[in-house]
């Protein structure tokens, strides 16, 4: 049974990004299994990060109170350490458009990078440097550029 947005009183008068979509069993299973932390990619970044010798906090705000969580911290550096899904956050390179509930998909998808953005700026203003590693990046590599921040920024 596949119902369509329309078709959910409760989100009428909302905004169509915030409105709740309403999908089969199968959709929702589905979608339930999506891990917000602890994805393979963030693992195998943080496998060769520590293989590195470099040690760091997991998920978890950069900034003391704020709601958005960064993968891997470096607090006294002030450096925060994303890692971006490629359908979550419109990689250039492999970003696909879903086929059914387009619009509320655009939109959703839209304001995933926005709020990426602004995440970036308020944690830039704030004095912290942001690095974001797509998940089809070589975890090797991006460990590697990390460690090369790391580096530069330790004092003394």
């Amino acid at each position: 049974m596949s119902a369509r947005r329309e078709d959910n009183p409760e989100s009428a008068s909302a905004p169509p990004a915030t409105r709740r979509l309403v999908t089969d069993a199968a959709t929702s299973a589905r979608m339930s299994k999506q891990r917000r932390a602890d994805t393979a990619p963030e693992l195998a970044l943080r496998r060769e990060l520590h293989r590195a010798g470099l040690r760091y906090f997991v998920d978890r705000p950069p900034i003391k109170g704020q709601r958005r969580r960064a993968d891997v911290v470096f607090p006294r550096l002030r450096i925060a350490v994303y890692v971006d899904g490629c359908f979550w956050h419109r990689c250039p390179d492999h970003a696909t458009d879903p086929k059914n509930n387009a619009q509320w998909w655009a939109d959703k998808l839209a304001g995933n990078v926005a709020r990426d953005r602004a995440t970036d700026l308020a944690l830039t203003a704030a004095g912290w440097v942001v690095v974001r590693v797509w998940e089809h990046e070589d975890p090797h590599a991006a460990a590697e550029r990390i460690t090369a921040l790391v580096k530069r920024s330790e004092p003394g």
